[in-house]
């Protein structure tokens, strides 16, 4: 029995107290957090999170005029990517603050990380900043920050910069207004060379403006900025609200109804408020833009679910009690098929996922939504029985046609399903039918964990192939029959091959080859090539085989990231995109499986973001394509050998092993 030298052990736990002790542990004071890691509060560095900062600072000024405090806003965009906030607003406080005696008010707010006035709901009602990090994370994110204040007819003015303070807080004398004017620049070394946008800027003032009634937002920009249709000034006050914001919208279109579904309350007893404003226009595509406390959630949340669920449950009552039989057929996708509808909640301490509020977490919203809502869209259709029989005989068709193409499309991909034994690696995809589907093939349970991560589950599958699969070109039938990979292909495929070759029972629209970018992916690409031109050439007739081009190359500069498919195109990107005195970050990517799942998806997994070759075979070429297969692929080496000697000199560079 072998025993345990314990010289071995202490060597070993003081090589790893030298690796690793307290003095490598570091604290990160003030706003550094927010410099080291800007995408943990305004979501990375590229546009969005630019024209965040400039939400952070807007929904500021709303909160004083939802809270009743302000009626103008004001937002100039100048020369050198600077911005210009300003409210007629009560005024950041400016008098000591009591944990911090030697700092006001204003600069605790604007240099520490939840700091506010809205954790307790006394100052603010409702309100779209919670956390208390949007105007410090802004100054944090800026090379320069200067905050001007007018309040008790006085005025005081602060600059920072980069998230510090430069000096104190200047005393201006008497002023004969009120109200907070935020004035910054984002700071390049964050955000690189990227702009405000006046076309963004001045929808993201006139939203606001549709979201609440009361308050004036007056937009100017340098003239010099504008390279499209967006006025240099603008005044932005809309008395009708959100029925406003959905006849801009919607413009001509032709509607389902003459009339909208509109409606607001008041937030009485703090339950909270909701307006709301929708109509079914099947000429354009359908869209719910919703909000809450002003701030906009493009992914939705609870308060969309509460406005579906409102809108299904009242059109099936109303169907119920006119005895319409097909009632039962309707589900809320039908309801929802052509609807075009804008949100807005304001309720207390909303609950939102992350930092940046894309999406509404709050279960209250989704209560409050469905039941103001459900209740005034019943009254609705009860005011106008010719509307409400419109509506409901269109939701009805929209219905009857789903069942009808699901019945359609079911029917061959199931009888399919039915006779196959589908490979337990296969991660299928949701659909019944092969329309509109495809199938990943991918080299290594890496690569696949990653795809599988990175598909849209209802139309991709993803197929893991373990290793080199077997070159048919050159392989007995024997062999080809016990190959488990090729099987398993066959299978989750179920077409068949060779003479029992099916197209009607292939079970998705798309077969995408998706190897690595490099010389081993090559490989294993040709050697499903020479597969699928051997055994399932109708695939390729058909046109329903295709290679994916995931990037070899990622080139960063700042908040800048461009994609690479080669060395050549990396050459051309660094030359053509990126400034030439600044450092690019460039990164190699090993294989599929070192990709984060986010970037397989956007670089060559998401329809109309990716690339795809189609591969086919030219008209009147079927006898050179095959001489190719078979020099290349086939049993004699001698024929390889020829095509290298005779080709070689074409090879411009070393190839990559």
């Amino acid at each position: 029995m072998a025993k345990s030298n314990p010289d071995l052990f202490d060597d070993a736990a003081k090589s790893a107290s030298k690796a690793y002790t307290a003095k490598d542990i570091e604290v990160l004071e003030g706003l550094e957090p927010v410099r080291r890691r800007p995408g943990m509060y305004i979501g990375g560095t590229d546009l969005n999170a630019l024209h965040h900062l400039a939400a952070e600072i807007i929904d500021n000024a709303m909160d004083e005029a939802v809270a009743g405090h302000a009626t103008t806003i004001a937002l100039e965009l100048r020369a050198g990517n600077v911005l210009v906030v300003r409210d007629n607003g009560r005024g950041i406080p400016v008098d000591p603050h009591p944990k911090f005696k030697n700092k006001s008010a204003l600069e605790v707010i604007m240099t520490t990380l939840h700091a506010g006035g809205k954790f307790d709901g006394k100052a603010y009602e409702t309100s779209g900043g919670l956390h208390g990090v949007g105007s410090s994370v802004v100054n944090a994110l800026s090379e320069w920050l200067e905050v001007e204040v007018a309040r008790d007819r006085h005025a005081w003015k602060m600059r920072f910069e980069r998230g510090h303070a430069v000096g104190k807080l200047k005393d201006l004398g008497a002023a004969n207004r009120r109200g907070t004017i935020v004035s910054f620049k984002p700071d390049e070394k964050i955000f690189g060379d990227i702009q405000f946008s006046p076309a963004r800027l001045h929808r993201m003032a006139k939203s606001k403006a549709y979201l609440f009634r009361g308050v004036e937002i007056r937009w100017s920009c340098d003239p010099a900025l504008i390279k499209d249709e967006t006025p240099a000034e603008d005044v932005l006050k809309f008395p009708g609200g959100l029925l406003d914001f959905l006849r801009g919208e919607i413009g001509k279109a032709t509607t389902v109804t003459p009339r909208e579904f509109s409606g607001k309350t008041e937030n009485k007893d703090g339950r909270g408020a909701v307006e709301w404003a929708v109509t079914w226009a099947p000429s354009r595509d359908a869209f719910i833009r919703s909000y809450c406390n002003t701030i906009p959630t493009p992914q939705g949340g609870t308060h969309e679910q509460g406005l579906r669920n409102a809108l299904t449950k009242a059109l099936r009552a109303h169907g119920e009690r006119v005895n319409n039989r097909k009632t039962a057929l309707i589900a809320a996708d039908d309801v929802m098929d052509s609807a075009c509808a804008v949100l807005s909640v304001f309720i207390r301490e909303p609950e939102f996922q992350g930092q940046t509020k894309d999406k509404l977490s709050s279960p209250d919203a989704q209560r409050l939504v469905e039941t103001v809502m459900r209740d005034h869209f019943d009254h609705w259709l009860a005011e106008s029985p010719n509307d409400a029989s419109r509506l409901l005989d269109f939701v009805i068709d929209c219905a009857e046609d789903r069942l009808k193409k699901r019945q359609e499309k079911e029917t061959k991909r199931q009888s399919a399903t039915r006779k196959l034994r589908l490979p337990g690696k296969l991660a299928d995809c949701s659909r019944s039918a092969s329309e509109g589907t495809e199938i990943f093939l991918v080299e290594g349970d890496s690569a696949g964990g990653s795809a599988k991560q990175a598909r849209d589950r209802t139309t991709q599958a993803i197929l893991p192939l373990r290793g080199k699969i077997l070159n048919v070109a050159s392989a007995a039938a024997g062999k080809l029959q016990m190959n488990q990979e090729l099987n398993d292909l066959v299978l989750a495929l179920g077409c068949g091959t060779g003479a029992k070759y099916s197209d009607s029972d292939l079970r998705y629209d798309r077969i995408i080859i998706m190897t690595d970018a490099d010389v081993d992916g090559a490989h294993i690409a040709s050697l499903l090539l020479t597969f699928f031109y051997r055994e399932m050439p109708g695939l390729i007739a058909d046109k329903k085989l295709y290679l994916a081009m995931p990037p070899l190359y990622r080139l960063t500069q700042g908040g800048k990231t461009v994609y690479a498919r080669d060395d050549a195109d990396r050459e051309r990107i660094l030359k053509t995109e990126f400034r030439s005195n600044a450092k690019v970050e460039v990164s190699r990517f090993k294989g599929l499986g070192e990709m984060m799942p986010a970037q397989l998806k956007e670089t060559t997994m998401r329809p109309g973001h990716r690339t795809l070759l189609q591969v086919h075979i030219p008209d009147g070429d079927a006898g050179s394509t095959e001489n190719l297969f078979e020099r290349l692929m086939g049993k004699k080496p001698e024929l390889r050998f020829q095509f290298i000697q005779k080709n070689a000199e074409f090879a411009a560079e070393a190839i990559d092993v």
